[in-house]
């Protein structure tokens, strides 16, 4: 990493993750409008982080927090399902804890509508939600239509797996049932995607599973891309780790994918067709539906919001957080939603108090697993540049090559303990 050591940042990470770098929360005023009404649609890292912080920073403030599901699955962590290490109920994630320790509103429904003229959020059963400031962080979807011949019901039978849930178990039932010396096929999509390192990291966990009990078989990588998050890193733990089990096929050897065969476990590209035995395909995503639906996208398919608050630029008083958001050069990750939904928060008082919002600093730090004891990983300190008008990237980079691994993965298990708990108790 450049410009700040990794050792600072990670205890600047811990001494300010409570503000996500925003030095402190901006006070409520005594003439603030009492219990003014905040809602948010999203139960994720983003989500349920701007709820908790937008309580911690304002108490007096009426927070209700909507989630369609009853526990949240984490998508962090999902990739050791695959590799064996851990269950599918070590991912959920109960938001109940907001309710008792922070005196949250939760309501599980699925939103169908927002009325930005009203100000109101209709839930599926016709129930109106009122709101003075909206945060919705409504993750990704797929674009099925980016890819000839994978589409939803392709999805089906060859998994993305790029949500944690069912996916997750048909890719993981998948590489237990196949043969020993099969070819386990990963797709990686152009940026930008949720967790720019996560199929590097995926294709390792996968790896140390097939290392374990099917030891002749072999993963390969179909990349849109012709560099990758931890490029370096990745490409020196396969080596080390997995000789000869992972190859990374990138789109100046290959060319771009013309079209899947999804019956036959095919990929074909400009040069070649690759057949597999257990087809993965992780699709070019774009914004959550609800967030396109109430046109706060743009024509890239993503959510341009203002870096000071993340209020929309397309739609006022509804603010976007976590991976549908523009918020370049921060990637889209658990960490990322988790610093914005803290500087929205923060932003969101001092809005409602009628002060503008302070230049904003954020930060990322994200842990890539490649076996039990082996991780790596990346961090980011973002700013506001008055210059450019837009968030730049002003320290970071990836752990030294020659960093203790085993210590790296104690670190990464900390980290998600740490992220959790921040989040959700």
């Amino acid at each position: 990493m450049t410009g700040i050591t990794r050792r600072t940042f990670l205890r600047m990470a811990t001494t300010t993750g409570a503000l996500g770098l925003i030095g402190c929360a901006a006070a409520p005023s005594k003439t603030a409008k009492k219990a003014a009404r905040v809602v948010v649609v999203g139960g994720g890292y983003g989500g349920a982080t701007a709820a908790k912080y937008l309580k911690l920073f304002d108490p007096s403030l009426d927070v209700t927090l909507i989630e369609k599901r009853k526990t949240y699955l984490s998508c962090p962590g999902s990739n050791e399902v695959l590799a064996g290490w851990r269950d599918m109920d070590s991912l959920r994630r109960p938001l109940e804890g907001l309710r008792t320790h922070h005196g949250i509103k939760l309501i599980q429904a699925k939103v169908v509508e927002i009325n930005p003229q009203k100000h109101m959020v209709e839930l599926k059963d016709g129930t109106e939600i009122p709101y003075d400031r909206l945060v919705l962080s409504p993750g990704v979807d797929m674009r099925y239509d980016a890819i000839e011949g994978y589409d939803l019901k392709a999805s089906k039978f060859i998994p993305h797996a790029w949500r944690a849930g069912k996916q997750t178990t048909l890719l993981l039932n998948q590489l237990k049932a196949m043969d020993n010396g099969g070819v386990v096929l990963i797709t990686a999509p152009a940026s930008p995607y949720r967790c720019p390192p996560g199929p590097y990291e995926r294709a390792s966990l996968i790896a140390h599973y097939l290392q374990q009990h099917k030891p002749r078989s072999k993963v390969i990588i179909l990349d849109a891309k012709t560099q990758f998050s931890k490029q370096a890193l990745f490409l020196k733990g396969w080596q080390d780790l997995y000789p000869g089990m992972v190859e990374w096929v990138s789109a100046e050897k290959e060319g771009q994918i013309d079209h899947v065969d999804a019956k036959k476990r095919i990929v074909a590209t400009e040069f070649n067709n690759h057949r597999a035995d257990v087809l993965n395909i992780i699709p070019p995503q774009k914004a959550g539906w609800l967030a396109r639906k109430t046109e706060l996208a743009d024509h890239s398919g993503w959510c341009p919001v203002e870096p000071h608050s993340f209020e929309s630029t397309q739609i006022p008083y509804i603010h976007v957080i976590g991976d549908s958001c523009i918020a370049t050069p921060m990637p889209k990750s658990a960490f990322s939603a988790n610093s914005q939904a803290k500087i929205c928060a923060a932003a969101i008082i001092d809005l409602l108090n009628g002060r503008k919002p302070g230049p904003p600093s954020l930060i990322n730090h994200c842990y890539s697993f490649l076996a039990p004891d082996y991780a790596i990983s990346v961090n980011g300190v973002y700013e506001y540049s008055v210059k450019e008008r837009q968030l730049v990237a002003t320290a970071g980079g990836d752990s030294p090559m020659d960093a203790n691994r085993a210590r790296e993965a104690e670190f990464a298990k900390s980290w998600r303990d740490n992220i959790t708990a921040d989040t959700f108790d």
